[in-house]
């Protein structure tokens, strides 16, 4: 049956993928703080409450999250000047550099992952999957 197929192959990529990024990015990174700093990247500064809508998980998790990636340099906690009550988190220089090694270590292994597709495969392979997880097309690019 094809969705048994696709799930044991989809459980496969996603178990190569985690643990490829778990020892890439070891010891100073962890996924989830990969995410978060990709965010502050785009985003920064940001309050630890808009962090929720783009990590899907709960306060206490981003407190504790935040908490280490305070204490390991990658982000600073700052009270706002004009209402103490909020909290605004930046990237630190080590942050900044820990993202882009993350970033790049990832890059590397969707590329070779992809590299055994032909170019046109590759483009249909986004499509389908934009497709299965009914996410906006992607503009498409004239090689």
């Amino acid at each position: 049956m094809i969705s048994e197929d696709f799930a044991r192959l989809w459980m496969k990529l996603t178990r190569e993928w985690k643990l490829h990024l778990e020892e890439a990015l070891a010891p100073s990174l962890t996924e989830g703080q990969l995410n978060v700093l990709e965010l502050l990247q785009q985003y920064q500064p940001m309050k630890p409450s808009d962090l929720l809508q783009y990590l899907e998980t709960t306060p206490a998790a981003i407190t504790t999250l935040l908490d280490r990636m305070e204490r390991n340099g990658l982000i600073i906690r700052n009270r706002d000047d004009a209402d103490r009550r909020i909290v605004w988190v930046t990237m630190t220089t080590k942050g900044e550099q820990e993202c882009s090694r993350g970033v790049e270590a990832r890059s590397a292994f969707i590329s070779t992952a992809l590299n055994r597709l032909s170019s046109h495969n590759q483009q249909h392979l986004v499509y389908l999957l934009g497709k299965v997880t009914n996410a906006p097309e992607p503009i498409s690019r004239t090689s």
